[in-house]
């Protein structure tokens, strides 16, 4: 077992993407086998005006849900995912420069080699902005 807390392995390793939506791991919980983000998206991220782009909040719902399962499972031999499918579906507008978003992303069950995940999107007063499910398979170290 690791002795390196969870959120500072993970935030020590995000790829750049993360970093280009300002985000970071704020929380992991075991028992739920979730991990939450929160992101800063500007108006950098956004079309009309201050409405941030769908891609962006697919992106910020995936990392979400993928790194619930290197937070849970990487000490099972978890080293990388591939994505099968992700569905996004937006409830609201996501605005840019608008205070933080928080994307928690959950496994909701996995097997040895696929994985299924979901994830929502909130803003900073709590209101539901997107949701997404994951199918994903799991690559698993040799060793």
């Amino acid at each position: 077992m690791s002795s390196v807390d969870p959120i500072e392995r993970l935030n020590s390793n995000r790829p750049p993407f993360i970093e280009l939506l300002n985000g970071r791991v704020i929380s992991s919980d075991r028992d739920e086998q979730s991990c939450t983000f929160e992101f800063r998206p500007t108006k950098d991220h956004c079309h009309s005006i201050d409405v941030v782009q769908g891609g962006f909040i697919t992106v910020m719902l995936d990392a979400a849900m993928s790194h619930a399962v290197f937070a849970h499972l990487a000490e099972e031999g978890v080293v990388a995912l591939s994505s099968y499918e992700v569905t996004t579906r937006y409830h609201a507008v996501t605005r840019g420069e608008k205070g933080p978003v928080f994307a928690r992303g959950w496994i909701r069950q996995a097997t040895f080699k696929t994985v299924f995940l979901e994830s929502e999107l909130l803003d900073e007063e709590g209101h539901l902005l997107a949701t997404a499910q994951s199918v994903a398979k799991i690559v698993r170290s040799k060793a």
